[in-house]
């Protein structure tokens, strides 16, 4: 019988990061200059990355070292389990078997640390003193403000103004850690004013955030930028979540038919899903289905056309081949504020155009009505990102029980709940929108 929590020794924390742009069917489509249209070079980010940083972004290199110092801390919390849902399976009467790889044990509750580790490292490496960023639920904002606290450095935080209002437990831990929290869209930056200008009760948006973090980093010379999601140097890092789920389910005998991530930017769907589409890149697995479930307010892949579009509301970033709602998109203000993102990470966009992955989208009722069910039958409170991959799992494993079909599914539980109980408390007293 498979144990129900698998386990790996610290020895097993990966010692590399998968780069799976070597393995990509076709090559990328390059990053735009915004005002030339040319194709950019490594220089034209130096303003707000640190160079190391960089060289990942483009690196067609496969595997990538993790430094010995971020691999220590990783110790605080990896290897991360990865448990058997018998109680779900039980509860959906399902022959499938479902596993969930739990990133929620990290200090801040989720995957997120895995890269503001890594970053602010390497922005530690050059000299780089103060951090900027953005955060739309605070589960990004908390990773970076704890990564600056054990790396030495100073922490901005532009937080969406709809989650600094309606999450203030997570702004309390970034300020606990250190961290300064300043609302978005704020009157501290030329973007946060421009955008009050036309509505003084913007709800804000991640696009607005990421304007005014990398305005903030581009003006000052300690300073430099960190992002959450997207780009391809962050959902490198997040590639230990896969390497060790691939072990892991060695261990329990099995290999997954359905691989589930949430999807907002990106970063946690590719850190579980690209070690196993490596095997299906290969054609080793080419049965494997690799799944993003995103939000159906902000349905950036299922409905999103993929064209270059700026990373940010207010076009300061290279122009990127994406899939967009279009990058002055406002979410509505739903509960999964870090899913509620206008692009897709170009690697993302480029594997589901591909045809190497597929998306889904969900209400916000249904899958918080999946979340209290997992809550119910396995004890732990998912994020309300993370839900929308458990929703995705219960609706495959019903459609297991239709067809009889014992599929293995695998979903990352990327982010615990707990500090979301606002969200929680609407969907149960049936006050929350659809």
């Amino acid at each position: 019988m498979t144990d129900t929590k698998i386990t790996l020794p610290e020895s097993d924390i990966p010692t590399h990061f998968y780069n799976i742009a070597p393995d990509l069917p076709t090559p990328m489509p390059p990053p735009l200059h915004p005002g030339t249209k040319e194709p950019i070079g490594p220089e034209a980010l130096a303003p707000i990355f640190p160079m190391g940083l960089i060289l990942q972004e483009v690196s067609q290199e496969r595997w990538i070292e993790i430094p010995d110092e971020v691999r220590n801390i990783y110790r605080l919390y990896r290897p991360s389990p990865v448990f058997r849902a018998r109680a779900l399976e039980e509860f959906l009467d399902t022959p499938a078997k479902i596993y969930y790889k739990s990133e929620h044990v990290s200090p801040v509750g989720s995957h997120k640390l895995n890269t503001a580790l890594m970053q602010a490292w390497m922005n530690k490496q050059e000299g780089v003193k103060r951090l900027a960023t953005e955060t739309g639920a605070g589960q990004w904002g908390s990773a970076l403000a704890c990564a600056c606290r054990l790396m030495g450095l100073e922490c901005m935080v532009y937080m969406v103004r709809v989650s600094y209002d309606s999450k203030p437990y997570r702004r309390i831990m970034m300020k606990t850690y250190g961290a300064e929290i300043i609302a978005s869209p704020s009157t501290t930056t030329r973007a946060g004013r421009t955008i009050l200008a036309k509505d003084p009760q913007s709800p804000g948006s991640l696009g607005i955030a990421i304007s005014e973090a990398i305005e903030d980093a581009a003006g000052r010379d300690d300073t430099k930028y960190a992002l959450g999601s997207v780009l391809n140097h962050v959902l490198l890092h997040q590639t230990i979540i896969g390497q060790e789920a691939k072990k892991q389910m060695e261990l329990a005998g099995d290999y997954p038919d359905i691989v589930i991530g949430c999807h907002g930017g990106g970063s946690n769907f590719a850190g579980l899903a690209f070690p196993f589409l490596r095997d299906k890149l290969k054609g080793e697995r080419p049965a494997l289905r690799a799944i993003a479930a995103e939000p159906a307010s902000c349905p950036s892949l299922t409905k999103g056309a993929r064209e270059y579009d700026f990373g940010d509301t207010a076009g300061t970033t290279p122009l990127m081949m994406m899939h967009t709602l279009g990058h002055d998109f406002i979410p509505p203000p739903v509960h999964a504020g870090g899913l509620r993102y206008h692009g897709s990470a170009p690697l993302v966009s480029h594997l589901l155009a591909a045809g190497a992955i597929e998306a889904e989208a969900y209400q916000q009722r249904e899958v918080f009505k999946s979340a209290v069910d997992f809550a119910r039958c396995e004890g732990t409170i998912p994020a309300p990102e993370s839900a929308h991959a458990i929703h995705s799992a219960i609706r495959h494993a019903l459609a297991a029980r239709a067809s009889g079909e014992k599929k293995i599914i695998l979903f990352n539980l990327s982010g615990h709940g707990i500090f979301d109980m606002a969200a929680y408390e609407a969907y149960l007293d049936g006050k929350m929108g659809a």
